[in-house]
């Protein structure tokens, strides 16, 4: 499984890369703390909505710390997805290293 830190991340929004962010947890936690730029698919919707999903771009999976989003981005190489990525360390991470401003819950 391929997996990218929260820098990397970062890189590649600020360098205006062509990519998804795709954030697989509830509405909930969204509500709490998201980045604005991602692509919401619930984990639980996956299945049923995956085809929704680019084949052409890489997909850069989140959740809050990475084992929501690290099952998700497998089910998507199985289904294959050679370009989907884990977000190490998830929104959890985003906040603390990248953007303090994204509140931790």
């Amino acid at each position: 499984m391929n997996e990218i830190t929260v820098a990397e991340l970062k890189r590649r929004h600020d360098a205006g890369d062509d990519f998804v962010l795709l954030d697989v947890r509830e509405p909930d936690e969204i509500e709490t703390a998201s980045i604005p730029w991602g692509t919401t698919i619930p984990m639980g919707e996956i299945p049923e909505r995956f085809g929704e999903l680019p084949h052409d771009k890489p997909i850069v999976v989140m959740c809050h710390g990475g084992g929501r989003s690290a099952r998700v981005t497998q089910f998507l190489e199985a289904n294959g997805y050679d370009n989907a990525e884990n977000l190490a360390g998830g929104i959890e991470a985003w906040s603390t290293q990248i953007d303090p401003a994204v509140p931790r819950y």
